[in-house]
């Protein structure tokens, strides 16, 4: 008997210690093809994009859409003439289309005379969620000192070819694998405008029901000196709003009580990326930066936020600005305008690869937990439910939590494959909770935060 009840208890103890360490292979995982990726980018390919933009000397909104060598047409035609290059080499993978819409002088005092803004879009198909979205994005358009000065030459070589051309190079890079999730390469036009590519394809989505997971606006990806004289190599900034702005009168009066004031759809993506590059790319120095955009301006993620959709700017973290919306001159011994040289194209590999791991990764990913509910008041711990997902790809759910005032989520618990689970001996107060599903590959998504409250 004796031998009996040992045999039992050795047996049972295998299977818990089996549910452990399967518990923690999927919560610890990492993705050798993510280091891969990162390796395949190259700072020469992203360098000869760059050239080969600024040759085009102004990429105005308006400038000349006739000519072959020289202004918007010829560079939207060329970054198309790439994407359809990358997409034969991958028998086809990708679906390559402008996207276009008029505007006017009536549209804004940035507007000098009617013009098409041209987007230059494609799509990478997921094969199992085809109409989950991640995207990203640069923009074609460059400027002068004057927004409206459409024939003076505005090389724009950081702001923003190094973003659109990274945004190519990591379309080249990723068109190698294949993903659940479709992925998104876009080069946005008008920006400087007014955002209007970015609201017309935030719009056009909408229209399509995508379901956009999150947008990664790239805008100036390539300077490692601010005007400061700091230099950096490593730093980077990722700008988000702390909630949705479409939300409801409810959800603000919920937020009053339960808490979440900085963990909408947009911060919870930058999180994600804060994440993923900290455990793949250690030596970067990602900045987790509470604001929309820069202090009183808008990059083209804010479109896809107005439209209820999560998105976040990518950038540089030390600006110079005499390198940036200036005449190409000097002054005072001052050099000034968006010039190659004013671009570090090794900084620039960094930030593509960025970019392109975290695509793959949410490209990767499951879907998001749905439903996600959370209660304990006047108790010693923290209880969450949530509405499983179907699919046998999915290891399970791991609960994140953090003290109120930190920026990241810092503890974390895999769960299992369930519906629900308790977290005891944890004072609700005092943190903030969420969810994110955990695929059998590793691989998670963006973390949800709860939307109802349970007693």
């Amino acid at each position: 008997m004796r031998i009996n009840r040992l045999q039992v208890c050795l047996k049972f103890t295998l299977i818990f210690l089996l549910l452990i360490s399967t518990q923690s292979i999927y919560a610890q995982q990492t993705d050798a093809r993510l280091y891969e990726i990162i390796e395949k980018v190259s700072a020469d390919r992203i360098k000869n994009s760059v050239q080969t933009l600024v040759n085009f000397g102004t990429r105005n909104t308006f400038s000349d859409t006739t000519s072959n060598t020289r202004g918007i047409g010829a560079a939207r035609r060329w970054i198309k003439a790439e994407f359809d290059r990358i997409s034969e080499k991958c028998n086809n993978c990708l679906e390559v289309f402008y996207q276009r819409k008029l505007v006017t002088p009536e549209d804004g005092d940035r507007i000098p005379k009617k013009a098409y803004i041209v987007n230059v879009v494609t799509i990478q198909r997921g094969t199992e969620n085809p109409n989950n979205y991640v995207m990203m994005s640069g923009d074609i358009d460059s400027r002068a000192s004057n927004t409206t000065d459409f024939t003076t030459d505005a090389p724009g070589a950081n702001d923003n070819a190094s973003g659109m051309a990274g945004t190519l190079e990591a379309a080249r890079v990723l068109s190698n694998y294949s993903f659940k999730n479709s992925i998104v390469y876009v080069g946005l036009s008008g920006e400087e405008q007014g955002l209007f590519g970015g609201k017309f394809l935030a719009e056009y989505a909408k229209e399509n029901d995508w379901n956009i997971i999150g947008v990664f606006n790239n805008d100036m990806i390539g300077n490692i000196e601010g005007v400061d004289g700091v230099i950096d190599n490593r730093s980077f900034r990722i700008f988000s709003e702390p909630v949705d702005p479409t939300e409801s009168e409810e959800e603000q009066t919920m937020r009053r009580y339960y808490g979440g004031e900085v963990d909408g759809i947009s911060r919870q993506l930058a999180r994600y990326v804060y994440k993923t590059t900290k455990t793949y790319m250690p030596e970067m120095n990602p900045m987790l930066i509470y604001r929309l955009d820069r202090f009183g301006r808008g990059g083209h993620h804010k479109p896809f936020n107005d439209l209820g959709f999560a998105g976040i700017r990518i950038m540089e973290a030390h600006e110079n600005y005499n390198l940036q919306h200036q005449d190409v001159r000097e002054e005072n011994g001052i050099k000034y305008g968006d010039v190659i040289e004013g671009v570090n194209f090794g900084y620039a590999k960094k930030l593509t690869a960025v970019n392109a791991i975290n695509l793959a990764s949410l490209a990767w990913a499951p879907p998001a937990p749905k439903n996600v509910s959370i209660g304990g008041i006047v108790e010693p711990s923290a209880k969450l439910k949530w509405d499983k997902i179907d699919n046998e790809n999915i290891a399970g759910y791991k609960i994140y939590w953090r003290k109120t005032t930190s920026p990241t989520w810092d503890n974390s618990r895999f769960v299992g494959n369930v519906n629900q689970f308790t977290l005891e001996g944890i004072v609700i107060d005092n943190f903030f909770f969420g969810l994110a599903t955990v695929g059998k590959n590793g691989h998670e998504s963006v973390v949800t935060f709860p939307s109802s409250v349970f007693r």
